[in-house]
């Protein structure tokens, strides 16, 4: 039986497809490379709708990244694609949930592999105080928080707004 860490999906620039099994060696990998740095793992999710002949659909990015502060960072990416366009607020809030998946999956790992007082860990949520997302920032925010993880907002929420944004 496949477990969750065994699946397939996400992909590293450097290496190709990876497992989240993989993507968890390779950080520590990256991690242990320079263990007097201080390290952040970010997971953040974006989406983008399409339009064409046949309908919209909306492809959801979920990134992962790990900042060694200061001296760069590396990043694994997944795209999946969902045949509707949903309205924003349901798209912000499936990013989320996105994000959160991933971290449920990943989080436990890492903290086993990694000591907890070389990273820190973030959630990089793609709402700001500009915009049409501002009014979700308070529950977005206190989703991530309520379980357990430490949110970011836009101007910080790179992962995000940044890196998965790259690839919608």
């Amino acid at each position: 039986m496949t477990s969750d860490l065994d699946k397939n999906g996400f992909y590293s620039p450097t290496n190709g497809s990876v497992t989240f099994r993989k993507i968890v060696e390779q950080i520590a990998e990256f991690v242990d490379s320079d263990s007097k740095s201080l390290y952040s793992v970010i997971i953040g999710s974006d989406s983008q709708i399409k339009h064409s002949k046949t309908g919209a659909e909306c492809d959801f990015v979920t990134a992962i990244v790990v900042h060694r502060h200061g001296y760069g960072a590396r990043y694994f990416w997944k795209r999946e694609t969902i045949k509707k366009a949903p309205v924003l607020r349901d798209r912000i809030y499936e990013e989320t949930a996105r994000s959160l998946s991933a971290a449920a999956i990943i989080v436990p790992v890492i903290r086993e592999r990694i000591e907890k007082d070389k990273y820190n860990f973030e959630i990089h949520v793609d709402v700001g105080p500009n915009g049409k997302t501002r009014e979700m920032i308070k529950e977005l925010v206190g989703m991530v928080n309520g379980m357990g993880y430490n949110a970011k907002t836009k101007p910080y929420s790179w992962g995000a707004s940044s890196v998965a944004d790259k690839h919608t």
